[in-house]
C-alpha cells in the first residue's frame, strides 16, 4: 500500500507539472512579450570589406600599424592590452629596435614607493613585458570613466559577435537618439553622460566618442587620409590580429589539411575500385 500511495504522488505531481508547462508555453505565445527599445532599435553590425574576411584572407600589416597607432594615441589612455607582449608587435613588421623605442613610451608601475614623491615607482617596460593597465585598480578606472570601467580590448573582437565589424559600427556609430525612439518610448530618453549608439546592446554606454575628427591621428607619409571612417577600420583590425594573431597560419593549416583530404578521398576510391575491380556486386 505504501509503494502504491508513493506511486500515487510521484503521478500526481508529474502531472501538475506537465499541466503547468503546457499551461506556460500556451500563455507565452498567445501573450509575447512586450517590445523594447533595445529590441526595435538595436542594429547589427555594418559589414567591412576587411582584407582578412574568407578562407584566402590576410592580415594587411600596413592597416594593422595604423590601427596601433590609433590604440596608442586614443584607446590606450582608457583601455588596456593584458594579452599582448610589446615583442609581439613584430608581428606587425616592427623590427627589434622599433619594438624597444615602443616600450620606452610606456609605463609600468611597481609596488615601490618613490621616496621623493611618495607615488608608486615605475619603470621602462622591456619587449618581454604586456602592455600595462592605464589605471592602478578598477576604482580608479570607474572615477575617470563616469563610473564605468572600460573593459580590456585584447579579445574584444572574440567576445562580440561579428567582432571586427561590431568595433567598427561602434566607432562610427555614435548619434542623436531618433525621434522615432521618444515617440515610442518617451521613458527611455538617453541619460545625461551616456552617449547613443544603436550598436550597443542597450542603446546607451558611458564611453563619448574617441574617433571625432578627421587628422585626429597623423599617419606617415603615403598612408590613406585619416578620416574617423579609416582610423576606426583601422583599429578595428588592430583588435582583430590581437585577438587572433594565428589567423593567418590557422587559415593556411586548413587550406592544407582540405588538399590532403581531398587527395586522400581521391586515392582511397582509386584503390577501392582496383581492389573490387574483379568482384561482381
Amino acid at each position: 500500500m505504501v509503494r502504491i500511495g508513493a506511486f500515487l504522488v510521484g503521478l500526481f505531481f508529474s502531472g501538475w507539472l506537465l499541466v503547468s508547462f503546457i499551461m506556460g508555453a500556451v500563455a507565452y505565445v498567445s501573450e509575447p512579450p512586450a517590445p523594447t527599445a533595445e529590441k526595435e532599435f538595436h542594429e547589427h553590425p555594418k559589414q567591412v570589406a576587411f582584407s582578412f574576411n574568407g578562407p584566402l584572407g590576410h592580415y594587411d600589416k600596413a592597416q594593422l600599424q595604423r590601427g596601433f597607432q590609433v590604440f596608442s594615441e586614443v584607446c590606450a589612455a582608457c583601455h588596456s592590452l593584458k594579452f599582448v607582449s610589446f615583442r609581439d608587435l613584430a608581428d606587425l613588421g616592427y623590427n627589434e629596435a622599433e619594438v624597444k623605442a615602443i616600450a620606452k613610451n610606456w609605463k609600468i608601475k611597481t609596488p615601490d614607493i618613490d621616496p621623493k614623491t611618495g607615488e608608486m615607482a615605475g619603470r621602462v617596460p622591456v619587449p618581454s613585458d604586456k602592455f600595462p593597465k592605464p589605471f592602478a585598480n578598477n576604482v580608479a578606472a570607474a572615477a575617470a570613466n563616469n563610473n564605468a570601467i572600460p573593459p580590456d580590448l585584447s579579445l574584444m573582437t572574440k567576445a562580440r559577435h561579428d567582432g571586427s565589424n561590431y568595433v567598427y559600427s561602434l566607432l562610427t556609430g555614435y548619434q542623436a537618439q531618433p525621434a522615432e525612439l521618444l515617440q515610442k518610448f518617451p521613458d527611455v530618453k538617453t541619460p545625461a553622460g551616456l552617449h547613443y549608439n544603436p550598436y550597443f546592446a542597450n542603446l546607451n554606454l558611458a564611453m563619448a566618442p574617441p574617433l571625432t575628427a578627421e587628422g585626429q591621428v597623423t599617419y606617415g607619409e603615403g598612408q590613406p587620409k585619416p578620416t574617423v571612417d579609416q582610423m576606426a577600420q583601422d583599429v578595428a583590425a588592430f583588435l582583430t590580429w590581437t585577438a587572433e594573431p594565428k589567423m593567418e597560419n590557422r587559415k593556411s593549416a586548413g587550406i592544407a589539411v582540405l588538399f590532403f583530404l581531398l587527395v586522400a578521398t581521391a586515392l582511397a576510391y582509386m584503390s577501392y575500385r582496383n581492389v573490387w575491380a574483379e568482384t561482381k556486386h
